[in-house]
């Protein structure tokens, strides 16, 4: 449905369709107070104040925006150059090379991890197909730094760490010795960001740093490579790059070159472009996240259109609680006389509804 003034999105959601009023005004940049720019040094500090402070800022962002841009995140721009590279290297072979590392070549296919071609995802059942290709991979504990035994993996968290055992998807693109050592490499570092800001994001909420260390000791921490090819200039909305989504756990860590092409609603049902700045990953908030602050932590619908004339490549790392854990809304995030508005439910449940949603929607 639409007027002159506004269009009806609609989108797949845990709890079944939703949609949200669309100001049909020009697409704009979004200026700072919309989507800030936060120096996360802070939280590297020894000192509670500087790491507090940077707490703050996260709120303020999480509670206005549901997003922000990092700097001074101490991931070394050859980290990410590095990854960038190996990925365009990726994109760019032949078909017959990609096709080894097609998802459908896994022994557990139902994960998705591997190489998915373009128009084979559909973020949003009531858009075009996603005009992307895609590289991913779940957690898997044999290349986290911080694990020391897999012997010690508990049988309720290792249940859901299942992955294939000749080390697909890698193993089936040997022809480029770079791309499993240097894509691995920026994983590791933003793995161990994301880590980090999970604890300044408990101090944002009220918590002691360490409240939730018990639940990301095996994380749902998985990376998506994406290539997008140039859709035509100037086109309107009826193809999309990627559709029109919110993301499914606590936050995800976005490196994205210089191309541009991502957009964010805010809360106005404005489009802004969150354009690409040099030396910054973008964060934005989930789903799980909003439902354990109780709303107060936005998660915020988002897209990629690329009408650049250029390929764009970004790389997205999603960061949440183990599979096995669970969290009900947060005492601190209930005002008094305020209601919890989310049932508990465990992020393995929680994300498979997701799916499910998104999978079995029609379009309408």
């Amino acid at each position: 449905m639409s007027t002159n003034l506004t269009t009806e999105l609609w989108l797949s959601s845990g709890n079944g369709p939703v949609s949200r009023t669309i100001l049909n005004t020009p697409l704009r940049d979004a200026s700072p107070s919309e989507i800030p720019i936060i120096d996360v040094s802070g939280i590297f500090s020894a000192s509670l104040d500087d790491r507090q402070a940077v707490a703050q800022q996260i709120r303020t962002a999480a509670t206005t925006s549901g997003f922000f841009y990092m700097t001074n995140h101490g991931i070394p721009s050859a980290v990410t150059s590095a990854a960038h590279q190996a990925a365009l290297d990726f994109f760019r072979s032949p078909t017959a090379l990609k096709e080894k590392a097609h998802t459908l070549n896994s022994l557990h296919h139902k994960y998705k991890v591997g190489w998915k071609p373009a128009s084979s995802l559909r973020i949003n059942p009531f858009e075009s197909p996603d005009l992307r290709e895609s590289f991913s991979w779940r957690y898997d504990p044999r290349y986290d730094p911080s694990v020391v035994s897999l012997d010690d993996i508990p049988p309720e968290v290792s249940r859901f760490l299942v992955h294939d055992e000749d080390g697909f998807p890698w193993g089936a693109v040997k022809e480029l010795p770079h791309f499993e050592e240097t894509v691995v490499a920026c994983w590791r570092a933003v793995l161990a960001l994301g880590r980090a800001l999970l604890r300044t994001m408990a101090l944002a909420l009220g918590l002691e740093e360490t409240a939730f260390d018990h639940k990301f000791t095996y994380p749902d921490a998985s990376m998506a490579l994406n290539y997008y090819p140039s859709q035509a200039p100037g086109g309107g909305d009826a193809d999309v790059s990627i559709g029109s989504h919110t993301d499914f756990q606590l936050f995800t860590i976005l490196w994205q070159d210089d191309v541009g092409g991502l957009q964010v609603l805010d809360t106005d049902g404005q489009w802004l472009r969150a354009r690409p700045i040099d030396g910054t990953l973008v964060v934005n908030f989930a789903d799980y996240m909003q439902r354990i602050t109780n709303g107060k932590f936005l998660s915020t619908v988002h897209r990629v259109h690329n009408r650049s004339g250029k390929e764009r490549l970004s790389m997205a790392f999603f960061f949440g609680f183990n599979l096995n854990e669970s969290c009900g809304v947060l005492d601190t995030c209930v005002a008094p006389g305020e209601e919890k508005k989310y049932d508990e439910v465990s992020c393995y449940e929680w994300t498979q509804r997701r799916l499910r949603a998104m999978h079995q929607a029609k379009p309408l």
